[in-house]
Formats: structure tokens, sequence, C-alpha cells
């Protein structure tokens, strides 16, 4: 392996959507690519290996809820994230950043970087651009990303400029800590984060004075904040154009398989959400035409799988007439089938669009998967 194995290819377009891989110490991630959130270093309701069945190269781990419990600095003694939470395959965290903006108490936000107490404990922690990278420097995640301020929309112009300027700040000392750490030498990337709420100038400034910066990859945050998708993908539209072709775009916590499906349309490579797992754990399957509440009686006494054409068995087995069963009598195989499916089904349609790009008929495809999805599940009786 070489001294610095992380690395990017972009390997095919089709308009532009973009298929390629991204090189990380533990393996090539295949883009466009969907990650699975593994919060407190676990998928919920998931084995590790299940995980990677459904096709996932790489699975998000939370800085904020890690440093918390157990520590960077025990899972640090302890062989590592990968070694931890047995994935041996690439990890992403992300900076704490958002969770600090909204689960942290009584949090105190200035130029250096903010003061909170634990929703857990009520400890108080101090998360600036250097601890961040350094928490997750400890952890050993492949990727990384800086420390950024994430606001809620819609806000004053004011305030979004106000937050944009100083994750910007931030991105560069975020830099320094990286490169401070190591980061580099030992294969790992750092990704910088598009800021600027839903004010296009804004987000253009952001884009172009971070690709300025080294990072291994860019991110647009502060979208799925609140805001309506239309408003999303206009930002997408003015964003993905202005950020380096020759790096990794990560569309940070999105999110329906609707909005993957239009955000790799317009160029974009990662994607992570919790939304497969919460539904899963809340009686929600998406599956190829559309999504299938287990909990609506009509389940009751029919005897079909959610997705009979599928290889993973928790679609392709279990009658939703058993499904909706546990749903209802509050089992945890409920959540941990439904998961499943929901994975499975995500990472599907991924590698759907990624074959799509690589043959020139992502168009072709994007119009038969709206068409399946606007069919509905009565139609695949």
């Amino acid at each position: 392996m070489s001294a610095n194995p992380f690395s990017f290819k972009l390997l095919k377009t089709d308009g532009m959507a973009r298929r390629g891989e991204i090189e990380t110490p533990h393996g090539i991630v295949s883009t466009p690519a969907f990650m699975p959130v593994g919060t407190q270093a676990t998928v919920k309701a998931m084995y590790p290996g299940q995980v990677r069945e459904t096709g996932a190269d790489v699975v998000l781990g939370n800085t904020y809820h890690l440093m918390l419990r157990p520590t960077a600095e025990r899972v640090a003694r302890l062989g590592g994230l990968h070694t931890f939470m047995n994935w041996p395959h690439t990890i992403l965290t992300d900076s704490g950043g958002f969770q600090v903006m909204s689960l942290a108490q009584l949090r105190k936000l200035d130029e250096d970087g903010v003061r909170f107490q634990s929703h857990i404990d009520g400890a108080k922690y101090h998360l600036t651009p250097e601890r961040s990278v350094e928490i997750q420097g400890l952890l050993g995640s492949d990727i990384q990303m800086q420390l950024d301020e994430c606001i809620k929309l819609p806000s004053p112009r004011e305030e979004v400029e106000r937050a944009m300027e100083l994750s910007l700040h931030w991105a560069e000392r975020s830099r320094a800590q990286f490169e401070t750490m190591g980061g580099p030498a030992k294969g790992q990337g750092l990704y910088g984060i598009v800021q600027g709420g839903d004010v296009p100038d804004l987000r253009v400034r952001s884009a172009e004075e971070l690709s300025k910066m080294p990072f291994e990859g860019y991110s647009v945050g502060g979208l799925a904040v609140g805001e309506p998708q239309d408003v999303m993908l206009r930002m997408l539209d003015i964003t993905t154009p202005v950020m380096p072709v020759d790096k990794p775009r990560y569309l940070m916590g999105v999110g329906t398989p609707d909005d993957l499906l239009e955000s790799v349309k317009r160029g974009i490579d990662q994607f992570d959400c919790v939304m497969p797992t919460r539904a899963g754990r809340h009686g929600l399957a998406y599956t190829r035409f559309g999504k299938v509440n287990l909990k609506n009686a009509r389940h009751m006494d029919d005897p079909r799988p959610l997705d009979a054409e599928t290889e993973c068995p928790a679609s392709s087995v279990y009658s939703r007439a058993y499904l909706h069963h546990l749903v209802r009598a509050g089992e945890g195989l409920a959540a941990m089938l439904l998961t499943w499916n929901n994975l499975a089904y995500y990472q599907s349609l991924m590698k759907g669009m990624r074959d799509a790009i690589e043959t020139g008929t992502f168009d072709d495809f994007y119009q038969k998967t709206k068409s399946d999805w606007a069919r509905g599940d009565i139609a695949a009786l």
C-alpha cells in the first residue's frame, strides 16, 4: 500500500451524473455511494456483516456521540474504530458540529469553537476545529470532516453569511490540524464543507474559497435541514458546477430515495442519512414501488413478501402479514428485518445508478425508477 492511498478516480459521466471510485486504507468505495449511519459505532438493528452484504462499502460514525461515550481516547486504546466495531472497511466520521447545534444543552459558539453541555450527563465540553480533527484522528476514520457551523433554514442573509465565513475560517484550522496529525501520510482524507444556506451567491463563494484549500473531498452541508426539496436541488444546481471535478462530492444528511436520485443527477457522489434505519425501526419499508407502511391493517392477511425479486432475505422471504404482526407486537425482529430491507433497497438503488451511468443510460434509469415509484405498492399486487 502506498504512503498515501487516498485517491478518487472519475470513471464515467452521464450528463452531470458521475461514476467513480474512492480508494482509502480500508478499501474501495464505489460511487455514487450511500453510507449507512452507525451513530454510536453501530448501524442500529444490524450486524456489521449484514451491512456489508447489502453492498455498503463505507459506514458513518458520529464524532459527537463517540467523544461523549465511550470517548475517542478509549476507542484509540482499543485499536481504533474499525477494530472496535468490527468493520474492516472504510469509515467516514462527521465533525460533531451538527449534533452540538441540535442536541447539546447550553451551547455557546464563538470564533474559537463551541462550548456545550452533554445531553447525557451535563458534562461540559469545548469543541474546536482542532479538537474535532484530533478526535477523528483518534478514532482512525478514513474520511474525516472539518468542523463547521450548520444553521437552520430559513435564516436572515446576515446570519447565513456569518456562519459561512466562520465555517471557512474553521476549514483552514481543521486542515492545519489534519496535517499536524499526519492524516495525509496515513492515507486518510479530510473534506471541506460548503455552506451558504439557501443564498446562491454565498453557496458559490463558499465553494470557490474551499476549492482553493487542499482537501481530499468536498461536501455540501446545511441542506436537508427543513427546507423544501426544490430549494435543496436549486442549491445543488448552482453549487456542484463550482466544486472540483477531480474530487468526491458529498451531500450530508440526505435523504429519501428521490433525494438520492435527483442529487446524483446533479453530480453528487456520496450520501448519508438515518432515514432508512430509522424508518425500519418504525414499521416503514422502502421498496422499488415506493414506501410500505407495515403498521397498516391491509397487510394483516397478505402472504406476499415485500419484493420477491430481490436477493435480500428480509425482502423476499418473510410475508407482509408476518412483518405486520412483528411491527404491531413491538418485536425487535421487526426493526431488524425492515432495517435490513431498507438498507438493501438503498444499496440496490445506488448500484442501479452506478450501472446506468456506466452504460450511458442514466436518464432511462431515472425515468423508470420514477415511474415505478409513481405506480405505488398496490400496482405490485
